[in-house]
């Protein structure tokens, strides 16, 4: 590594967090203290065990990875937990100098006969203004020694579930008894896109994007496309989970079936041999053309590193993991958490293992950094965008010469 960069400096830096789920984000002991208050049973009741047994270092792939939602989706059932979930993760965030987060999540997951879809974001927000509000009154704030928190929500529809993962599954695949099991996907994505419509615009909750996720394989983009056209029709941006455990082609499907404005992880860009399509004559040209028109999109690529280090074993080091790739390719990438919870990370720490594994340097930090900024779904206007923006590159700027003259 041609230059220093500390954990301090990192740390103080403002930062984004544009791809975490807020079911896979939840702190130990609070999964342990409200199971406990709803009779929900775990494989364990300390953090040590929890750790071993669901949580764990390293899993076998992707839906291995996804089997702790069931823990914590069983506690998010009222309105109370969820506002105290959320109010939780914007504290841990702002603890590490995260400054803008979009925190993603399926209402559907949750609603039950006494809990609906509205009730769900109210409790969210209720939890995460909270945070926003408090940090915002700080002295640092007002003094202008610090930037502002804001938050928007990034409304997640499932590439497949089924009718044991929730009671509006189960009702759901009741009404449409006699439909392809593929149809019944499509539109519950549909239903919940024009929810977010609806209440973005005539609530105005800080609904700020729709998102597609779950295992790729076999539960194509393209099922879902009413849903996006819905979503990109009323000028709500799009996020979707692509080339996580799928090649290319994944990706594509995200970009023109989906109208995506970001890729959620998108680590197999550059993977031509995943490439499966026969129509595709030349696989290399093909992963060639895709990373060129993302790179002259701006498309933002939201890279999980640890998230994905325990979903692909073969990947085995961060040293390995394509974001150098995207890094040399000039692409704009938001380095991202996942899940906290379930990949026991930090922003902090993503950026970390990037600086001593992919030797990024501290131009490209301050380019990982800004792209977080500008990539976002900001909840106001453009012109507030800027303003934003402007304030976190100067607050990047400040601590830079703050931080060098002891080798940062």
């Amino acid at each position: 590594m041609s230059e220093h960069i500390s954990e301090a400096f990192v740390r103080a830096l403002p930062k984004t967090e544009l791809h975490v789920h807020l079911d896979g984000s939840l702190r130990i002991p609070t999964l342990i203290e409200l199971a406990r208050q709803e009779k929900v049973k775990l494989p364990a009741y300390s953090e040590s065990g929890l750790r071993k047994k669901v949580f764990k270092d390293q899993y076998r792939d992707l839906p291995d990875y996804l089997q702790g939602f069931a823990y914590t989706c069983a506690v998010m059932q009222r309105a109370e937990n969820i506002e105290r979930i959320a109010y939780e993760l914007i504290q841990d965030h702002l603890e590490e100098g995260v400054r803008y987060i979009e925190v993603r999540f399926a209402p559907q997951l949750h609603i039950h006969d006494e809990f609906t879809i509205r009730d769900v974001i109210k409790a969210v927000c209720k939890g995460m203004d909270r945070a926003r509000n408090e940090h915002n009154r700080s002295p640092a704030v007002r003094k202008g020694q610090d930037i502002p928190c804001y938050y928007g929500l990034i409304l997640c529809a499932l590439r497949y579930f089924n009718p044991m993962m929730s009671p509006y599954y189960r009702k759901l695949f009741s009404v449409m008894e006699y439909a392809d099991e593929r149809e019944v996907f499509g539109a519950a994505s549909l239903e919940l896109s024009r929810a977010a419509v609806e209440l973005a615009r005539k609530d105005g909750y800080p609904i700020v994007g729709f998102d597609l996720a779950g295992a790729e394989a076999g539960y194509p983009a393209g099922d879902h496309r009413n849903a996006f056209q819905y979503a990109h029709s009323h000028f709500l941006r799009k996020t979707v989970h692509a080339g996580e455990a799928y090649g290319p082609e994944s990706i594509f499907q995200a970009i023109t079936d989906c109208h995506a404005n970001r890729i959620g992880h998108g680590t197999w860009l550059f993977a031509d041999n995943l490439v499966k399509s026969p129509s595709i004559e030349n696989p290399k040209e093909y992963a060639h053309y895709l990373a060129e028109y993302i790179a002259t999109q701006r498309i933002t690529i939201e890279v999980c590193l640890t998230s994905n280090l325990q979903t692909i074993p073969k990947m085995k080091s961060p040293a390995r993991h394509p974001l150098r790739q995207m890094l040399d390719h000039n692409l704009s990438v938001s380095i991202c958490t996942d899940n906290r919870l379930v990949s026991n990370t930090t922003v902090t720490r993503e950026l970390m293992l990037a600086i001593k594994h992919l030797n990024m340097n501290r131009r490209e930090l301050r380019n990982v950094i800004v792209a977080g900024f500008k990539g976002s779904f900001f909840p106001g206007s453009y012109i507030e965008k800027r303003a934003y923006v402007r304030k976190a590159i100067d607050r990047f700027e400040t601590l830079e010469a703050e931080y060098s003259p002891v080798g940062a």
